[in-house]
């Protein structure tokens, strides 16, 4: 009978083990839905900022051609405004044909009478109006 009333006691201290596990276990299950909650959120926000980096990594091969653009542009603009600008005057259109440049790279050095090492480099030439 000792034996019996042993594992009565015994099986009652499990019972009362398990109820605690099961009570720390509803407890968790509770807060589930508030930790899902959050983590959705996160995710939510990650989702907006990889959506804003994808827009921003389209754009770039734009902004590239366009920092190309602008800095072709700048050069021009420079190199208009500099001072060691050469200007002839006098040749008329028909002279030269179709290719300015071409005409002043055979015409400048007969002009001076020196040769240049190395040679003169054009970069733009154009006709001015009168």
């Amino acid at each position: 009978m000792e034996h019996i009333l042993e594992e009565v006691t015994a099986a009652g201290h499990r019972k009362e083990g398990m109820d605690t596990k099961i009570y720390v276990l509803a407890a968790q299950t509770k807060s589930i839905p508030t930790n899902i909650a959050g983590f959705q959120d996160r995710v939510e926000g990650v989702e907006r900022r990889l959506t804003v980096v994808k827009y921003c990594l389209n754009t770039v091969p734009d902004r590239d051609q366009e920092l190309l653009y602008l800095r072709d542009k700048l050069t021009d603009l420079e190199d208009w405004s500099r001072k060691d600008n050469i200007r002839f005057f006098g040749f008329p259109e028909h002279v030269a044909g179709a290719d300015v440049k071409d005409f002043l790279k055979g015409l400048h050095p007969s002009l001076v009478g020196l040769t240049f090492d190395p040679p003169l480099e054009i970069q733009w030439a154009q006709y001015l109006g009168p």
